[in-house]
């Protein structure tokens, strides 16, 4: 038996609240994502981090966390300090207990996102069979789910497409298995690289179909759509990089962005792209864009 406690916190905060954890005689400590978020590395050699992440500290069944609690209650970077419990763990595979909350989702009429470890309900429609491993992306959050929309309705045979911030590979094997000619799925993340790898050969997807590079490593090229489902902050550093990416009448899809930060976005990609009205679910926002001449 172990027992485990999960504090919710900001990116930022996540290296204080660990090695507290840890003092306190955690076994083990797993950075997650909070919100099910794209997830983006601002700067080389920095660690990926969520805008809202999740820690889960596993400890031996007999430690006495009263104490621990108790600190947490009252420290003002756990955002659900409120609401902490402590709940037991059956001895099991512990690291992958999370794999019972990941069911079979639908998106438009044709395209399933399902685990990997499960039959798919539909064996013939277009199935993504998925192991996000430590990598982010298993379709749940609003913004993958209207990127994995819009691929779903676009017209994507022997296009080439660009997944930047690729995280598991959910959007770039889902624009592989709906007919795309070439994909190039970009992260900053090893763990994203090898997560899409695995993922891909997962989906019996030809290894030239799915190409991962680290952003230095992308060849150029000019895509006929570029998909970015990571932060409304990085979106903006990367405007002019996206716009030399995307081919004269070309597409861009991006996503990762809160409804207040849309329309500044909209305007700046504005300057290279023709920008449709924006689509919206659970306060985040997907914008789509087609690349002026």
């Amino acid at each position: 038996m172990w027992q485990q406690i999960l504090l919710k916190l900001r990116a930022e905060h996540s290296a204080e609240l660990e090695e507290l954890l840890l003092e306190a005689g955690a076994s083990s400590v797993t950075l997650m994502d909070a919100e099910d978020q794209a997830v983006f590395q601002k700067k080389p050699g920095a660690t990926p981090l969520w805008d809202t992440s999740a820690l889960l500290g596993l400890f031996p069944i007999e430690n006495d966390l009263g104490s621990l609690v108790a600190t947490l209650q009252f420290h003002p970077q756990v955002l659900n300090r409120e609401s902490l419990q402590v709940t037991a763990l059956e001895d099991q595979a512990w690291e992958r207990a999370w794999m019972k909350d990941f069911q079979p989702r639908q998106f438009g009429e044709r395209l399933w996102i399902c685990p990997s470890w499960q039959p798919p309900p539909d064996p013939e429609a277009v199935n993504i069979m998925l192991d996000p491993g430590m990598a982010f992306g298993t379709g749940t959050h609003a913004t993958t789910a209207m990127c994995l929309g819009w691929l779903e309705q676009a017209q994507l045979q022997s296009k080439e497409v660009i997944d930047y911030g690729s995280g598991s590979g959910v959007l770039a094997i889902g624009a592989a298995l709906l007919g795309a000619g070439q994909v190039y799925a970009v992260d900053n993340d090893p763990q994203a690289i090898a997560a899409t790898i695995d993922n891909s050969h997962r989906n019996n997807i030809p290894q030239q179909t799915i190409t991962a590079h680290l952003p230095k490593t992308l060849p150029k090229l000019h895509s006929d759509i570029l998909l970015a489902n990571i932060l409304a902050e990085p979106l903006h550093e990367l405007a002019d990089h996206f716009a030399a990416l995307v081919k004269p009448g070309g597409s861009i899809v991006l996503s990762g962005i809160l409804t207040e930060q849309a329309g500044p976005l909209s305007e700046s990609y504005g300057r290279w792209f023709a920008m449709s009205r924006p689509e919206i679910r659970e306060g985040w926002v997907l914008l789509h864009g087609t690349r002026k001449a």
